[in-house]
């Protein structure tokens, strides 16, 4: 019998979802359950995915703020998107034991940034106000770092030594814009010294490189991911100036039926801290819906791992 739904085919990005500085960040808290027990204490969420995070508080996992509101002797985790030297200092003059889970992507810009002010240099910092990692990298130098979010504050950010002055940029940016932001300060200070591109995130650039692949096959993108997912959001974003309708929803719940009213094809990624079987359910919720075909749409293969930390490197994983 025939079916009456309609005809959808989903081209399905590929790489999505999971970073192996996710993986490793909650690999290492995995990890640190079995060596320890619960509970074990997180500063902030471990990675930007709710899902991620109720999971890890069932097992025993308790997240906070700030290192005061660990219990002395608490078993300590810093989130993937790194910490400041002030929140390192707190955790070490309480003598709490520490686990770093910060992407080691994310230490080599603290790195950058340390390097440019040994040398002199006045630091301009491109990312998003009230974001862990900037705070976290703000935090890893003693000078005042200039903040520059968009290509309107590269065109009026002041600088008092002009001629002396470097940029690092949060990983998790979308590459033109960042592209565009660089190339203002270049003509703004051309003696101005960076990293260029390099300090966005592989896998940043991988998931947008994929949804500038859906241009002119899908007219609909669905991106799996959190709110607050800095990477996340720059892929819907993305979508949009791509001409796609493009909608950010958490899990399947969120999917709007109306959406999918009048689209032949659409497009399905996930942001760098978003697990699989998200996006297997939204998949399935549409399938209930209409008639799918599911392509997949390959631009790159990822097979970066990270090395753990010693504390748990020599822990099996469940």
């Amino acid at each position: 019998m025939a079916s009456d739904k309609p005809k959808l085919t989903i081209h399905l990005c590929e790489p999505r979802g999971f970073c192996a500085g996710v993986e490793r960040a909650i690999d290492i808290v995995e990890r640190a359950l079995i060596k320890y027990g619960a509970p074990i204490y997180v500063r902030h969420e471990i990675v930007h995915n709710k899902w991620v995070v109720d999971d890890l508080k069932k097992r025993g996992v308790v997240f906070v703020e700030e290192v005061k509101d660990i219990p002395d002797g608490g078993i300590t985790i810093f989130s993937a998107h790194g910490i400041s030297e002030k929140v390192e200092d707190s955790a070490r003059l309480r003598d709490l034991p520490v686990i770093d889970a910060t992407c080691p992507l994310v230490t080599k810009v603290h790195y950058e940034a340390q390097r440019y002010e040994k040398q002199g240099k006045k630091i301009i910092l491109i990312g998003h106000a009230g974001h862990p990692e900037v705070e976290g990298t703000s935090g890893r130098v003693k000078s005042v770092v200039a903040l520059v979010q968009n290509e309107q504050d590269a065109r009026t950010v002041a600088i008092d030594d002009p001629d002396n002055l470097a940029y690092v940029t949060q990983t998790t940016l979308s590459v033109d814009d960042t592209r565009g932001i660089v190339d203002i300060l270049k003509q703004r200070f051309p003696s101005i010294s960076g990293p260029g591109m390099r300090d966005i995130c592989y896998a940043t650039q991988n998931r947008q490189n994929a949804v500038k692949q859906l241009a002119g096959k899908a007219e609909l993108l669905l991106v799996i991911g959190a709110e607050n997912s800095s990477n996340s959001n720059r892929l819907r974003d993305l979508g949009e100036e791509l001409g796609m309708q493009a909608h950010l929803l958490p899990d399947a719940t969120h999917l709007d039926p109306a959406w999918l009213e009048g689209i032949a094809a659409l497009g399905i990624t996930a942001g760098a801290s978003a697990p699989e079987h998200l996006v297997t359910g939204l998949i399935d919720a549409i399938a209930s819906l209409a008639e799918v075909e599911v392509e997949p749409l390959v631009t790159a293969e990822e097979n970066t791992h990270f090395k753990l930390p010693e504390e748990v490197a020599g822990i099996k994983a469940a």
